[in-house]
């Protein structure tokens, strides 16, 4: 627990005076004042109670965030035979481990899936996995179960050959109905974050395609395909189009409000591909409901609709 000091002699209201003291927005200050992590004087507070300068205002500690056991996670099988495993990613779980991670992965909930798992592919930390979504995303993953498979399948991505479709929700009015974006996609000098460039500058060749299925007041909801899987690749394009993802806490505009969604709008709604046997096949994931509903709050009102 911290004290905060009040600035000023003039009574305010607690989230104004604590976003004030905090350096934060004033929405934030009302998230931890409804946590009831804000005691005034020694007592638990709300949002509307007057402080100044005189008031002893308490922070009390965020509780720590103990990560889902592997164990505790369901993971939603798609599509099984004897190459491959399709899935359906929860959002939040990395697809395999990086260099700094400690939580559990994808690769560790497919372990109870395929016992061999570990001699499959070409890098034991990324057993059988021969593409990759988002941490934040959400959606259809193919693994592979053989070793056969997995150069099967990595070649089909390498080679452009599979058609991947995703749902993204994006700030602001996308006016046109149609389009495809280009930029290069390079790795920020500056952050976590990877930087869409203009044509004229270096980069690895990143191509997004997209469709306006349907316009709200606020933001427009997309069917993105893309050909090239770079990473963060729709959500650098859309953020340099001035159009960032809604929910994306990382690719943000000043000025553009983030959505209060408590994940990244996207969603990886299909996957063509060719497997092993010679069939080609398409993979689809319904959107999650915490998506639908989010669709169903921002229903009314609305600009207009595109149909996919």
């Amino acid at each position: 627990m911290k004290t905060i000091e009040i600035l000023g002699v003039d009574e305010k209201r607690l989230d104004v005076a604590l976003a004030e003291a905090m350096g934060i927005s004033r929405s934030k200050a009302a998230k931890i004042i409804s946590d009831d992590r804000v005691l005034v004087d020694g007592a638990v507070a709300n949002a509307h109670e007057p402080v100044s300068s005189t008031s002893k205002v308490d922070l009390i500690d965020e509780p720590e965030k103990i990560p889902q056991a592997v164990s505790t996670v369901r993971l939603e099988v798609i599509y099984e035979d004897a190459d491959v495993l399709v899935v359906n990613k929860p959002a939040g779980i990395l697809v395999h481990p990086t260099a700094t991670s400690t939580e559990a992965t994808l690769v560790d909930l497919l372990r109870n899936q395929i016992p061999n798992l570990d001699t499959i592919g070409d890098d034991k930390t990324r057993s059988g996995i021969v593409h990759r979504l988002d941490k934040a995303a959400s959606g259809v993953v193919i693994v592979a179960k053989t070793n056969a498979a997995f150069l099967h399948l990595k070649q089909q991505f390498a080679r452009r050959l599979t058609e991947k479709h995703y749902t993204a929700l994006v700030m602001g009015n996308v006016t046109d109905d149609s389009g495809t974006i280009t930029f290069p996609i390079a790795r920020s000098n500056t952050n976590a974050r990877m930087a869409a460039r203009p044509n004229s500058q270096e980069g690895k060749e990143a191509i997004t395609h997209y469709d306006v299925v349907h316009r709200y007041a606020s933001a427009t909801l997309l069917d993105v395909r893309i050909e090239t899987g770079r990473t963060h690749q729709i959500r650098a394009h859309f953020f340099a189009l001035g159009h960032p993802v809604a929910g994306d806490e990382l690719y943000k505009i000043r000025g553009i409000k983030v959505l209060p969604l408590g994940r990244l709008f996207l969603h990886a709604r299909s996957l063509g591909i060719e497997l092993p046997s010679g069939e080609q096949k398409t993979f689809e994931s319904p959107l999650p409901p915490e998506l639908e509903l989010a669709l169903t709050k921002l229903a009314e009102p609305h600009l207009q609709r595109t149909n996919r």
